[in-house]
């Protein structure tokens, strides 16, 4: 599917966009693998690793919040990997207004430059913060996700389609726990500090979160949201995978922090499908038909949510000691 075709990622020198890089040219052969990001070392690095791709591989210096930037990025672009954003939860909050910039406008600028191009297929990462979201960031990717979803509307007879993938923190990201709690332990502690003893979150890989956009590039009629299935996890037993004989201590959840990461809230059920490996929410427009919905999906019960909490596949303590030791932090 990708095959002879120019493909371009925003924030592409991130975890998501080295892996996404790296899948791509181990499966396909594209026409241009475009990396729009706004570090240079960044992609300096990027470059180096990458130097026997030089004849597909480009580099842009560019910030989302350029919408000017974008269009001549785009210009000859068949899909875009929408995956720039500001993703820190305290940045977001203290810094709003560049959050907003980034994760909103930057979105609108996405959208526009797409439609005014050409571009074939956008997809847009999104995150389980933007379901009910209690802080600013997921408050902006809200918006941002529901920007992508209307922005079908305006593709005329472009045949630009948008869509979102939706999935939390990948296992092994910066900033997420299993890197604190590793770095913890190799200092020393023997105790492990627990937010809450019933705190859950769900296990992804980035090779997972890559599978799963290039089949929403492949299968989207425009508007859905693809979430992954994937498994649930107890803090408590990944501190215990981590360090066996450690204590606990709790300290409380931080502000802008969830018990339980979802992903489908009961609301979204009455839209959403259940297929092998992933859920797709369609969307509930007056433009959207019910032939659009991918076959070989069922829909799930009214008041079906997907939640860590509840989920129907748990990871043992023993299943995340085997998958930390394919962890690579990112």
């Amino acid at each position: 599917m990708l095959n002879g075709k120019a493909i371009l990622i925003t924030g592409g020198t991130g975890s998501f966009g080295n892996h996404f890089v790296d899948y791509v040219l181990a499966h396909y052969r594209p026409k241009k693998l475009i990396i729009y990001s706004r570090d240079e070392f960044k992609q300096f690095t990027m470059r180096n690793r990458l130097m026997k791709h030089d004849e597909i591989m480009r580099y842009f210096i560019g910030d989302v919040r350029d919408g000017a930037r974008l269009r001549r990025a785009l210009d000859g672009v068949d899909y875009v990997v929408h995956a720039a954003a500001m993703k820190q939860v305290p940045a977001c909050e203290y810094n709003p207004n560049e959050a907003i910039k980034t994760n909103i406008h930057g979105a609108m600028n996405v959208i526009e430059a797409a439609l005014d191009t050409g571009v074939k297929r956008v997809v847009a990462l999104s995150t389980d913060k933007a379901v009910n979201p209690v802080n600013l960031y997921g408050g902006t990717k809200l918006v941002s996700d529901k920007l992508f979803v209307a922005a079908n509307a305006y593709s005329g007879l472009k045949d630009t389609r948008f869509s979102i993938v939706r999935y939390g923190n990948v296992a092994g990201s910066r900033g997420s726990v299993i890197p604190f709690f590793q770095e913890l332990v190799e200092a020393g502690e023997t105790e492990l500090p627990i937010t809450d003893f019933e705190m859950t979150r769900f296990w992804i890989s980035l090779e997972q979160g890559v599978e799963l956009v290039i089949k929403a590039l492949a299968e989207s009629k425009g508007g859905e949201t693809f979430i992954a299935k994937i498994p649930s996890f107890k803090i408590t037993d990944l501190a215990k995978a981590i360090l066996p004989d450690c204590t606990m201590k709790k300290v409380g959840i931080r502000e802008g922090e969830k018990l339980h990461e979802v992903m489908i809230t009961k609301e979204d059920s009455l839209y959403t499908y259940e297929y092998e490996k992933h859920f797709i929410v369609y969307p509930h427009m007056s433009w959207w038909v019910n032939t659009q919905v991918v076959p070989g999906g069922k829909k799930v019960a009214h008041g079906f949510e997907y939640s860590s909490g509840t989920n129907s596949q748990w990871l043992s303590v023993e299943e995340l000691r085997e998958r930390l030791r394919n962890v690579s932090l990112h």
